[in-house]
Parts: structure tokens; C-alpha cells; sequence
């Protein structure tokens, strides 16, 4: 004979709270699983502990697990722990009330947000998520009546030898409490059960791969076995638990692969576990390959938060800032609640203190990475290097990530990259200007005439070929007493103190007299075949190898020009001024055409090829396929003088 049902009545919030999360959370549903699981391994949890102490507890040989059973013909979903169990006073306690949980602040925040202002079906505001609601608030097991239409709990007390005790409710007004005895009792050992019966349109939650994906997802690192209809799911341990001297790089590697379906080994791991200022262990890996998803979408980097194994937050943006965008792993700590939303998180104490101690033990792993193992540092910059660059949004560490960036320069070869500091070191004696040229590529570097001078007196350049690298610079400004410079605002003056270091090409002789008055008539002539197309025209004081350059009319580099112009949509060529080379023999060949006839159409042809290949080298071009017709025109000229030269 079973004992009689005792009838008790919710707190008035707690039935709205009920109401609300039977009638109008539709989204993330789910995550009731991961509450009923989490509450189950706290259970274990405090069994265990129990045990240690050594405490004399009930069933003493059951397995501790969790065990999650199926029955599709009753639509009943049924998750049993072998934990620590429940008196009926603390089913009454635990299970009765929302009070504890911030109810009256849940009730505030959903009801404000609803224009019915009941919470109920009818309204006509967008239905909150359940995640962000459950996590919010912390009323997990609530969260069983969003997919039932009936909640039975049963539960035996580890301690003590009090009858096991039914607990059942609709999730509507009331909730009743009854001794099981006899054969019913004799069904349950110590622990407790959650028998959820499944209400229509949560069928899915009836199919064990459903459950097993749910599982996968939020509660995978739980410490004890969790079973579907007998098969075991979490199988893949919480690696980041054990310490690392135990862990093999095969195991890093496997769990590396679970994690993110990479198929290639991670590049480096790193693995912390601190005590101070918070408690948490992060197992963190730098991919081997180069991870595209930086700009593909707000949610596509970040690590994963567990909160005592439970996954919490997927892809967090807080534990560590976007230029460790490239670093895939999770972070576990036992010192933020279970039950905690996005927003919360954001706002977190603890979480930033996490944050910075993540960014701190990452910069150090990769300071100590560049000085013992140089060409793994490399593979790592050429794999992650464009997410790193981002790192001069970070103020705080910039004592620790300026000596990490790295640069190609005209001193490195092939894939090779300098540092700031060795950059500094080859600098010449005097040199308080660290140059730079932004560039495509190293071929457009080769043939772009500014590095002549810079060539020639052996100053190293470095190699900005990416656009975010002069913006880099641009918040730097300065290094070790250094100033960061484009070489296309330098002048002879910079450059005329050092000496030069290669021979030069032989000069021609230096124009005199008539020579000079013909120049200067070239150059208005230019000027006027070219327009507003050109600011001016000038002889250069830089130019050695190179017939003509473009320089820059204003304090902004070509690069950062161009990046300034996209983000205004303006693409037109700005003026600048053209700089020729009265050394060159290009431009004594044109001082000779312009003396003899300052009409000839051939003259025209050369000053504007000359002028659109200076602005294909600068990055702009306005007509090419114009520039293709003269050039094939002056091709054929050439030609025809050449074989009426040699006879041909």
C-alpha cells in the first residue's frame, strides 16, 4: 500500500515563472537536458564527497552514473543519477520554490518585455530564448516543463534509511509529495529519477540520437558516465583536467581533432591550470593551418566556456581578445555559477580576471615559442600573423606583443620575417627612423623606384604587405625612440649622412647652360601633356636607377591613402606629383625629342606610358587597356628602329 498524497501549493511568482516556461519559450528547449544532467553530477558530486569522508551511505556498490532511458509508446524520458538523493523536506525545499533563484527579478525582466504583460501565449512579442532565460535566472530544472506536460521525481536519500518519496507536478498551481513502499519502493535505489512525460510537440526528445546530439553539445566533459538506453555518450574525457605532465601529444593531438574536426595536428598546445586570481584550466591550441573565419562572421572564433565541465557559452569572445582569434580550446572554472547568461558574462568580475590571465599566459608561450624555436614562430606567423597584426588595439599589452610582430624586409629572404628589435639592431649608426613601404608583394617592392636611395646607402626597409600592417604602425608610431616612416616622405636629407654602400651606376655628364633651360621647358611640357592628372612635375633629389617616381602631397602614405578612399567609396586617382630623374637615360631621350620637336606625338606617348606604369606600380590605374595600345605602338617603333639600325 502506497502512502497518501500530500498537496502543496507553489509561491504565486513561482506559478508565473511555470507559466511562462510551459506556454512561451519555444527556442533552445533543449537545454533542459543539460540542467537535469548538471543537477545530476552535482548529486554525484556530493556523493562522492560523502564517501570520502567515509560516511556510511545507502547502495554503497552502485555504479556512479547517470542513466537516461527511452520509452517512446509512453513518451516518457526518464534521468537517473546514483547520487546523493533527496528527503522529502528537501524535495519540498529544493524542488517547491523559485525564490532562491531571483523568481521576482526573472518575473520583472519578462514581463517588461512583453506587451500582454502576463508572460502568456497571447502576446504578441517575440518569445524569449530559453537559454538566455534559464541561464539568467537559474531555475534548470523548471526548465523540464517546457517539453513536459508532467514532471515526476523520485529520489532516495543517501543517508539515513527514509523511504524513497514521489514528487509530481503539472507545472501549474500545486505539486504533491508521497512515501513509495512496498514493491514501488523496492524499484528505486539510492539517487534520484526526473520522469519527464513528453508533451506533443517535443517528440523529437523521445529519439535517442536527438538526446545523444544534446548530450555531445552541452554536457560531453561531465566526470561520470552518462548512458542512452545503455550506451555510453560522453566518451571523450575532459582532457584539460588532467595535468600535463600525464597527457601525451597524441592525446593533445586526438582531442584537438574532436574538438574542431581538423584533421591536421594543432601547431602548439597550451595548457594553464591557475589557481589565482581565479581558479580555471584552459586547454588552448594553435592551429596548423590557416583559420579564414576571422571576417566571416561575429560568432566564427573564441573559446569555449564550461562552467565544472558544462559547456556554458560556444565560441566566447570574452576570454580572450580578437587577435587570439586563431586559438581553438576550452576554458573550465569552477568559480562562475552554472547558471549564467551572455549578458552576465559580459559584465563578469571573475570572467575578465580569466581573460587576462589567458592573455598573459598566451603571449608568454609565444615570447618563449620566438626564442628558443625560431622557425616554428615563423610557421606560426605565417599561419596566424594577419590576427595577431590586430593586437595594437590592445594598449595594456603592448610591452608584450610589439616584440612578437614580425615583418618581411629587404635584408630577409624568401619566407624569412625580422622582428622590431632585430630591425633595430642592423640599423645604421644615427638611424632613428624605422622605414617601411607598403606593396602588393616583394616583386612590387623590387621594381617600385623609391628603395633606390635606400638601396644604395644599404638602409633596410621593411615590407608592409598587408593593408592592416600601416595601420599597425599608424597606432604605433614610435619603438624604442624610433619613428615608424614611409620612404615615399623621405628626402635626400634623411639619407645623405650615410654613406653609400654599392656602387652606383655611372653618372652621365651633369647638364650645363642651354641643357638646364631645355629641362625646364620638358618639364612644363609634361606637365601640360598631363594635366590635372599630376599635382606637378619636379626633378628628383632620391632617384638614382629609376627614371621617375611619384611622390605624395600629403602626410598620408599611398597605402593609407588607398584604405582611407575605399572606406569613403571614392575611387578616383588622387593627384600627385611626379618626380623625374634628369640622370636617367630615359630623360636625356626625351630631352633630346622635346629639343628637336616638343610636338612630336612620340614624345606624348612615352610621358604618359611612363606616367600610368608609375601609377600601376603605386597601385592605381585608370585606363589600361590605352596603356596597352601606346605601349604596343611604342614597341613597334622601337622595333622598326632597331632594324633599320642594325640593317636587319
Amino acid at each position: 500500500m502506497t502512502g497518501k498524497a500530500k498537496s502543496h501549493q507553489f509561491r504565486a511568482e513561482t506559478r508565473k515563472v511555470l507559466n511562462i516556461l510551459t506556454h512561451s519559450l519555444y527556442t533552445n528547449r533543449e537545454i533542459f537536458l543539460r540542467e537535469l544532467l548538471s543537477n545530476a553530477s552535482d548529486a554525484l558530486d556530493k556523493l562522492r564527497y560523502l564517501q570520502s569522508k567515509g560516511e556510511s551511505v545507502r547502495d554503497p556498490d552502485l555504479p556512479l552514473e547517470i542513466n537516461i532511458t527511452i520509452d517512446k509508446d509512453k513518451k516518457i524520458v526518464e534521468v537517473t543519477d546514483s547520487g546523493v538523493g533527496m528527503t522529502e523536506r528537501e524535495m519540498i525545499d529544493n524542488l517547491g520554490t523559485i525564490a532562491k533563484s531571483g523568481s521576482e527579478e526573472f518575473l520583472k525582466d519578462v514581463e517588461g518585455a512583453q506587451p500582454g504583460g502576463d508572460g502568456s501565449e497571447a502576446s504578441a512579442a517575440p518569445k524569449p530564448s530559453a537559454m538566455e532565460i534559464i541561464g539568467r535566472f537559474g531555475i534548470g530544472f523548471y526548465s523540464t516543463f517546457m517539453v513536459a506536460d508532467e514532471v515526476e521525481v523520485i529520489s532516495v536519500p543517501a543517508l539515513g534509511d527514509s523511504a524513497p518519496y514521489l514528487w509530481k507536478s503539472k507545472g501549474e498551481g500545486s505539486f504533491s509529495t508521497r512515501a513509495l513502499d512496498g514493491e514501488e519502493a523496492a524499484k528505486y535505489k539510492r539517487g534520484t529519477t526526473v520522469r519527464a512525460t513528453i508533451k506533443e510537440d517535443a517528440a523529437e526528445f523521445l529519439e535517442a540520437f536527438e538526446l545523444r546530439g544534446i548530450i555531445r553539445e552541452h554536457s560531453n566533459f561531465l566526470a561520470f558516465p552518462i548512458n542512452v538506453n545503455g550506451e555510453r555518450v560522453n566518451t571523450t574525457p575532459a582532457l584539460w583536467r588532467d595535468p600535463k605532465f600525464s597527457i601525451t601529444q597524441e592525446q593533445y593531438n586526438d582531442f584537438y581533432k574532436y574538438l574542431t574536426y581538423d584533421k591536421t595536428p594543432p601547431l602548439d598546445v597550451v595548457h594553464v591550470s591557475v589557481d589565482v586570481p581565479v581558479q580555471f584550466t584552459a586547454l588552448m591550441f594553435i592551429p596548423g593551418v590557416t583559420q579564414d573565419s576571422m571576417f566571416r562572421g561575429q560568432d566564427d572564433w573564441g573559446l569555449d566556456l564550461y562552467v565544472r565541465r558544462v559547456l556554458i557559452s560556444k565560441n566566447n569572445h570574452d576570454l580572450a581578445p580578437q587577435y587570439l582569434g586563431f586559438l581553438k580550446g576550452v576554458v573550465d572554472t569552477e568559480d562562475l555559477p552554472l547558471n549564467i547568461s551572455r549578458e552576465t558574462l559580459q559584465q563578469n568580475v571573475v570572467l575578465r580576471k580569466i581573460s587576462q590571465t589567458i592573455i598573459k599566459q598566451v603571449l608568454n608561450h609565444l615570447e618563449k615559442m620566438a626564442k628558443t624555436d625560431q622557425d616554428k614562430y615563423e610557421k606560426f606567423w605565417q599561419l596566424h600573423g594577419s590576427y595577431f597584426k590586430f593586437a595594437f588595439n590592445d594598449a595594456a599589452n603592448k610591452e608584450k606583443t610589439v616584440p612578437l610582430l614580425r615583418f618581411a624586409s629587404s635584408v630577409t629572404e624568401g619566407d624569412s620575417l625580422t622582428s622590431l628589435d632585430a630591425y633595430i639592431d642592423r640599423a645604421k649608426t644615427g638611424q632613428k627612423e624605422i622605414w617601411y613601404i607598403s606593396a602588393p608583394s616583394r616583386d612590387a617592392v623590387r621594381v617600385n623606384p623609391l628603395m633606390d636611395g635606400f638601396r644604395r646607402k644599404g638602409i633596410e626597409v621593411l615590407y608592409l604587405l598587408e593593408p592592416v600592417d600601416e595601420i599597425l604602425l599608424s597606432n604605433l608610431q614610435t619603438y624604442k625612440d624610433c619613428s615608424f616612416k614611409a620612404i615615399e616622405h623621405s628626402v635626400s636629407a634623411d639619407l645623405e649622412s650615410f654613406p653609400d654602400t654599392v656602387d652606383e651606376t655611372p653618372k652621365v655628364e651633369p647638364l650645363k647652360g642651354d641643357q638646364k633651360a631645355e629641362l625646364d621647358k620638358l618639364l612644363k611640357t609634361i606637365h601640360a601633356l598631363l594635366g590635372d592628372r599630376v599635382a606637378s612635375v619636379r626633378i628628383s633629389d632620391r632617384l638614382s636607377n629609376s627614371p621617375a617616381a611619384l611622390a605624395a602631397t600629403t602626410a598620408h602614405s599611398s597605402s593609407m591613402e588607398k584604405i582611407m578612399r575605399a572606406m569613403q567609396k571614392d575611387n578616383t586617382t588622387p593627384q600627385k606629383i611626379m618626380e623625374l630623374n634628369e640622370d636617367h637615360p630615359m630623360t636625356r631621350s626625351l630631352l633630346r625629342i622635346h629639343k628637336a620637336n616638343a610636338a612630336d606625338p612620340l614624345l606624348k606617348d612615352i610621358v604618359i606610358n611612363l606616367f600610368d606604369s608609375l601609377l600601376l606600380m603605386d597601385g592605381y590605374m585608370d585606363d589600361p587597356y590605352a596603356m596597352a595600345d601606346r605601349t604596343i605602338k611604342l614597341m613597334e617603333e622601337a622595333a622598326n628602329w632597331y632594324t633599320e639600325i642594325r640593317k636587319l
